[in-house]
């Protein structure tokens, strides 16, 4: 099959572990990247042997399908719109834009254009992930009634270089790490009908204490500590907890509680870990994962599944109505706090096809 090209804009942190996943899947071809800063563009791609160009040059790319957008989230409109306009497919880091009313306009463009939108995370396509999501399926816990789903820690600030952004508007601990949890969910359970949830900003600005910032002061214009529930058209309740305020907890980064049983989800920021489930028979116990992709950072096996979609004419599993989904959902946390009432989801998007199990390692299909 007929490799894909692709280009990279923003050069940042998260870049690394795009470029290194990126030899595993052979539909792959990256061929250049881009940052506003020229000397982080020429580093990174000197570091991976891939060119560096201006952000212009790549979009005027006719070797590139596939925009890759790893710039700041206040940037993921902006740039997916000039890809969008270039005539190139879109694939951006999460979230998909900093508000609903700004991606619709990604969404927007790109369904008149006739081009595909995707956006991270991808992870839940990961072997650990699509193995709970098989055990759901198969009834191994009967009908999912309840959940949870926690995220917590004191802040990015203790290790991240340049922490700002996560306390401005796109940041925060819902839109920048409600995303993985949030997709997962759906990928589990299906589509979130309503939400209610409440939030506090306890701090109004955050010390860095990682290098080489440590010392300095930033604001926080964001909620801090967000917790809800997420109704599920399927009936299922779900209860989410996502906080830069909590110095550490023992909770499991998500439980799915069933009519015959319950089920532990590993970490939904990786793509392995391990499973456990319990019966009403038997106690926890390991189950062992059925997919691949399990066993490492897989950090771009959704613009590789994007790209296969793109050859073979079927649907691509990280696509823009399920990441619009999910920020229509986080947004809601908000909302409801702010109005004391339910916010109910207009969005409805398909669960994403499962993975096989007999799929081979570098591929999709």
């Amino acid at each position: 099959m007929e490799r894909v090209g692709i280009g990279i804009v923003g050069c940042g942190n998260i870049s690394t572990a795009y470029l290194k996943a990126a030899s595993v899947f052979e539909i792959l071809d990256v061929r250049a990247v881009a940052d506003l800063n020229a000397e982080a563009a020429a580093a990174r791609g000197a570091e991976f042997g891939v060119a560096s160009k201006s952000v212009q040059d790549l979009l005027a790319d006719p070797a590139i399908e596939i925009v890759v957008n790893l710039t700041i989230p206040k940037a993921h409109v902006e740039v997916g719109l000039q890809a969008i306009a270039a005539g190139k497919n879109v694939h951006s880091e999460k979230p998909l834009g900093i508000s609903t009313g700004e991606a619709r306009q990604l969404v927007d463009a790109a369904r008149a254009r006739g081009l595909r939108l995707g956006a991270a995370p991808d992870t839940f396509l990961g072997g650990a992930h699509q193995t709970a999501r098989k055990l759901v399926d198969e009834g191994a816990i009967g009908t999912p009634l309840a959940g949870t789903a926690f995220f917590m820690c004191p802040g990015h600030e203790r290790w991240h270089p340049n922490p700002g952004f996560y306390y401005l508007a796109g940041g925060g601990p819902m839109l920048d790490m409600g995303p993985y949890y949030i997709t997962d969910l759906v990928n589990l359970l299906g589509p979130v009908a309503r939400v209610a949830g409440m939030a506090s900003r306890m701090r109004s600005e955050r010390v860095i204490t990682s290098e080489p910032l440590a010392g300095t002061r930033v604001p926080v214009e964001v909620a801090t500590h967000v917790a809800g529930t997420l109704e599920f058209v399927s009936g299922a309740i779900v209860t989410v907890v996502m906080s830069f305020d909590v110095a550490g907890h023992r909770h499991r980064p998500i439980e799915l509680y069933g009519t015959e049983g319950a089920l532990c989800v590993p970490d939904p920021n990786h793509f392995g870990g391990t499973i456990e489930m319990a019966t009403a028979d038997k106690d926890w116990h390991g189950v062992p994962t059925q997919h691949i992709y399990a066993d490492g950072n897989y950090r771009i096996i959704g613009v590789a599944d994007m790209a296969r979609a793109i050859r073979s004419g079927r649907a691509h599993r990280a696509n823009g109505e399920l990441a619009f989904h999910v920020l229509e959902v986080m947004e809601a946390f908000q909302r409801s706090a702010d109005s004391g009432t339910h916010i109910v989801i207009g969005s409805r998007p398909d669960r994403p096809a499962a993975l096989p199990t007999d799929v081979r390692f570098g591929d999709l299909d």
